[in-house]
């Protein structure tokens, strides 16, 4: 440690001394103060309480730090004490869209598509699982050796999910899916380049339309955002439900009932899957279902409720492509231990879903609509699909970034002709073959 003058030096070769500090002086003031009325006081008056406890356990340590520094401390403690400490500062950046925790001595996070290490660490492994402990207890979850991966959510809306040891071998693994602040409407999306307005246009008739849809991509790639501004299409007149198994959609109507799923308890009871609350949202009257993202079994429940009256609703699925995506619809179906033959399934695939649309998220970190699928319905035993819009890459430009066009394939959507028996105005794209959308 290097001192001056009695002073620390705050420079790269004490941060783990500061985070050692900060930490026990944490400790100490739950030990020396009441936590539950310190949860009432505003923070103005709370960082003055802090500030005389702090002074005084850094003078009882004989360590003396710049007024700047003690003010930076006190923050530090409070976000400790408050807050999800260390993280604190990385969930007030709107620039940052995912934070990834590698262990205690490794945070990175995601800035416009890209990953970066920042210089945020945590005291030691027994530090960051506290912090993880704060997060899951919130939300009425647990994370220990005998269940040692959870999902969770922070209060804002952020998604969590936390992975510790023996599962994770080296240390405890976090990653943040932030919530928006403010929520991503389709004005948003075609502003950053996802898609085109004539596209956003039709999706949104789609929407209206109550066609059923399906948005399918891998990882991070857009698929809840795009779910979130399409839902603004839905009327404000319409009883939604959504489920999910960390509640993050924004969804803006007024009547909007949000389900969430729950984890066993020590005992192994008490577990709420997605399927048993899709069957118990069949009874809640909704207009439109609206499930996170299906993985399992809840597949087959899906469908029975886009097939019995509940038209446009939406889902997720972790898929590379259309086709993709609903082969893996059939084999979740699969996993729900139901005795149906293939082609059944297939029918009752081709039957219930409408519209595919695939993202993704590419390789120089910007996330776009790449495709839209029209499911036309069977031939023979393969489900028939028709695009009608596609991405086309055309290279990159100087800055390193993907060049490309969205064009129109020259087949039209079926569900136009809906629209002018209804009277209701027709989106303005034109369906000529490798017309460019713009």
């Amino acid at each position: 440690m290097a001192w001056e003058n009695g002073v620390i030096e705050f420079n790269e070769a004490v941060g783990a001394d500061l985070v050692a500090l900060k930490v026990g002086i944490h400790q100490r003031l739950i030990d020396l103060l009441n936590l539950s009325v310190l949860e009432r006081m505003p923070r103005e008056t709370l960082h003055q309480e802090i500030r005389g406890v702090v002074v005084q356990l850094l003078s009882e340590q004989k360590r003396f730090l710049p007024v700047a520094q003690t003010d930076r401390l006190v923050n530090d403690v409070l976000d400790e004490l408050l807050g999800l400490g260390p993280l604190e500062p990385l969930l007030k950046d709107d620039s940052i869209s995912d934070i990834l925790i590698n262990t205690h001595a490794a945070v990175y996070v995601e800035r416009r598509g890209q990953l970066e290490k920042t210089n945020v660490r945590f005291q030691d492994t027994r530090h960051l699982i506290r912090i993880i402990n704060k997060i899951v207890s919130a939300v009425g979850r647990r994370v220990d050796e005998s269940q040692p991966l959870v999902d969770a959510r922070l209060a804002d809306g952020s998604r969590v999910n936390a992975i510790i040891p023996p599962l994770a071998v080296d240390g405890p693994l976090v990653s943040i899916r932030k919530f928006a602040a403010r929520p991503i409407n389709i004005d948003r999306l075609v502003e950053y380049g996802s898609l085109p307005r004539p596209v956003a246009h039709l999706l949104q008739a789609a929407v209206e339309m109550r066609r059923n849809i399906v948005i399918s991509g891998g990882t991070g790639s857009g698929k809840t955002t795009l779910m979130n501004a399409l839902s603004a299409s839905i009327s404000p007149r319409e009883r939604i439900i959504t489920i999910e198994d960390s509640a993050e959609l924004q969804l803006q109507q007024p009547h909007v009932g949000r389900l969430e799923t729950r984890s066993s308890n020590l005992e192994g009871k008490g577990e709420v899957t997605q399927r048993d609350l899709l069957r118990n949202a069949l009874r809640m009257r909704p207009d439109r279902i609206v499930v996170g993202e299906v993985r399992a079994g809840e597949a087959f429940d899906m469908l029975q409720a886009m097939n019995t009256g509940h038209d446009g609703s939406m889902t997720t699925v972790h898929a590379n492509t259309p086709r993709d995506a609903l082969s893996r619809i059939e084999q979740m179906i699969g996993m729900a231990s139901l005795d149906i033959a293939p082609r059944s399934i297939r029918t009752q695939i081709a039957s219930a879903i409408n519209i595919i649309l695939q993202v993704e998220r590419l390789d120089d970190g910007r996330r776009r609509l790449v495709s839209v699928t029209e499911v036309v319905g069977m031939e023979e035993d393969v489900i028939s699909l028709q695009e009608i819009v596609r991405f086309r890459r055309k290279g990159r430009d100087a800055n390193g970034l993907v060049n490309g066009e969205f064009q129109t394939t020259g087949v039209r959507p079926r569900f136009l002709e809906a629209m002018t028996a209804r009277g209701l105005p027709m989106p303005e794209i034109t369906f000529a073959p490798d017309r460019k959308c713009e």
